[in-house]
């Protein structure tokens, strides 16, 4: 049993602090500034970098003051942040929900509470009260997420939030709460889970992709429906591999049903010209009829959930066309679309993306130079120094800095995990997982947007991107694990 000793001293604070994360907070700081300045100069005018009025000076303060706010969190006792973890989470979740009546509309979003001369975004505060929340409920009262019941719980925390900040409008906002449930999954979650979130997005894609081309010639067989119908077939079987006891079962449907398809298609293609679907469907339900009957054969819950799997996996991919079509905003459908090479926008949806790709691009190997970005200088990329600032570390810096900057950032997630794993309490490794993962969902997806592999969808890019919510947000959040970690001695097994 982990139980505090109340006889040994806490170890000092700069002993105990892991610096080589602190290394890693600052060089990401120091770069992220430089990147700031280089897509907020302006020659003309002869913008000083430290001119308080320009966004590089504003920047300057934004840091300075999250190096305070940082030294402040680590001052303070990580039990007092603990014990308020409950008040911290109900605190953001009634701000969130008054922020909509609070907010000036600003492209659209009703995120940003004006306070005198500055703004701030709540939502980026509430992941580190959501955090700080989750992580107090799994540890305090043991939750196990291998079971429904626990899952559902620690599920409702993180999407309670994520729904008041779609009422914001801010949908990039509200998809970084789903960076919970890598957490939920080293918690003991099921990875059929992470699969299924996974199959989602390739039904998604594929479905839409390949809606209206038809299969190897045959015009009256669309290939998207084709292969998301073969994919849930194979994904089911893989399942059952994995997660049920009998690997006969797993055989005998993917060889059958593969037999069935290749026969199929062929016959359609040569012979006699007829909807190949009708075949897959038959062989999907066969399969599921045969699930169940070996459920209720052997008892066993595992052959069950396949077969609602597959019964999920198709309603949701005969949703998608009016998913994308009705409920989708026209500028979303038209994101979609433009990344998936369906239609071309360039002076539209496609503009910044394009635009990103051609300053990265100019930079070369080494970069222009730091403040010698051309694309940057003439406001070619639009949000340029925050969501799309990433292309400013191209430019300039090359793909030296940008691999550079990766290479920061991938170390700083190895460092998390270390960190994460080494800690005594359930709470404290809890919560680092919790930084890790908001903090991995950040820079994956901001810089694939940035590159045209992901959707555009306005994430900043950690210590990077303008603006003193999301740098004051990210700060809170690892400073509070680092106090967290700082007194991991203090605990004995």
């Amino acid at each position: 049993m982990i139980q505090t000793n109340p006889g040994r001293k806490d170890e000092g604070i700069l002993r105990s602090l892991d610096w080589f994360t602190l290394f890693i907070f600052v060089a990401l700081l120091g770069m992220g500034w430089m990147s700031v300045c280089g897509a907020s100069y302006d020659f003309e005018e002869g913008t000083q970098l430290l001119d308080f009025g320009s966004r590089s000076g504003m920047q300057m303060i934004w840091i300075l003051t999250s190096l305070l706010l940082g030294t402040v969190i680590l001052c303070i006792d990580e039990r007092i942040v603990e014990s308020f973890s409950y008040i911290i989470y109900i605190g953001f979740l009634a701000l969130l929900l008054v922020t909509p009546f609070l907010a000036h509309d600003i492209k659209g979003s009703l995120s940003w509470i004006k306070i005198g001369t500055f703004s701030i975004q709540p939502a980026e505060f509430a992941k580190f009260g959501t955090a700080l929340c989750i992580a107090k409920v799994i540890s305090s009262f043991d939750l196990r997420l291998e079971k429904w019941r626990d899952l559902v719980i620690s599920s409702v925390i993180v999407l309670v939030p994520m729904g008041l900040i779609i009422m914001q409008k801010e949908t990039g906002s509200a998809l970084v709460y789903l960076a919970f449930f890598f957490m939920f999954y080293r918690e003991g979650m099921a990875g059929s889970i992470l699969f299924s979130g996974a199959a989602a997005v390739f039904y998604f894609v594929v479905g839409i992709r390949y809606a209206d081309e038809p299969l190897w010639g045959i015009a009256q067989i669309g290939m998207g429906e084709f292969l998301v119908l073969a994919a849930i077939h194979i994904f089911s079987s893989v399942m059952m591999w994995v997660y049920t006891p009998l690997r006969g079962p797993f055989v005998r449907v993917l060889l059958i049903g593969t037999s069935i398809y290749m026969f199929a298609v062929l016959f359609c293609k040569y012979l006699f010209p007829f909807d190949i679907c009708w075949v897959q469907w038959t062989v999907l339900a066969a399969m599921v009829v045969y699930l169940f009957y070996l459920a209720l054969r052997d008892r066993l819950l595992s052959y069950a959930m396949i077969a609602i799997f597959a019964i999920a996996s198709t309603g949701f991919f005969y949703s998608v066309d009016y998913v994308l079509n009705e409920v989708m905003q026209r500028h979303q459908q038209t994101r979609v679309r433009v990344l998936l090479g369906l239609e071309d926008d360039p002076r539209g949806a496609g503009y910044n993306v394009i635009q990103a790709k051609i300053a990265i691009g100019s930079g070369g190997l080494n970069g222009k130079g730091f403040l010698n970005g051309t694309q940057t200088k003439l406001k070619y990329v639009p949000e340029q120094d925050t969501d799309f600032i990433f292309c400013t570390v191209g430019e300039e810096e090359g793909f030296v800095g940008c691999t550079l900057v990766l290479v920061l950032f991938l170390l700083l997630i190895l460092r998390l995990i270390h960190l994460a794993e080494r800690q005594p309490l359930r709470f404290g490794r809890i919560y680092g997982y919790c930084v890790l993962s908001i903090l991995m969902f950040h820079v994956f997806i901001n810089v694939g947007m940035v590159l045209g592999l992901t959707p555009v969808i306005g994430i900043p890019l950690p210590f990077f991107s303008y603006g003193g919510s999301s740098l004051w947000g990210f700060t809170i959040l690892l400073f509070i694990f680092l106090r967290i970690d700082a007194a991991r001695n203090r605990m004995l097994h």
